[in-house]
């Protein structure tokens, strides 16, 4: 199992979370996050007092997918992920050691896989 990351601009973030949930994809998580992805417009931009640098809002999408499922997801994200002509974002992949449930025990069936 593979967790995917993705970091993107908030603008397709919609696109991109629809395409992946109309292929199958439904267990995400979203997060609002700062960055350094070019901006889109210069409206985008805000300094950061933490980083002392510009930075823009963005959104980080998570999935966690089976081995031979990351090049199809991946795709998705790039495909409807991308603005404009410049680099739109970055997706991140690493692997996955143990999924275990929040079950309130340890005793039972072992956890569905994500």
């Amino acid at each position: 199992m593979k967790l995917v990351k993705a970091f993107l601009h908030h603008v397709r973030t919609p696109k991109v979370v629809q395409a992946l949930a109309e292929a199958g994809y439904d267990n995400i998580t979203l997060q609002d996050v700062k960055g350094m992805l070019k901006p889109i417009t210069e409206d985008e931009s805000d300094f950061s007092r933490d980083s002392t640098a510009l930075v823009i809002s963005e959104a980080r999408l998570s999935l966690v997918v089976a081995d031979e499922k990351v090049s199809e997801v991946a795709q998705i994200i790039r495909k409807t992920g991308h603005v404009g002509t410049q680099i739109s974002g970055w997706i991140y992949v690493s692997p996955v050691e143990q999924v275990l449930p929040i079950d309130g025990g340890t005793d039972g069936p072992p956890a569905a896989k994500p």
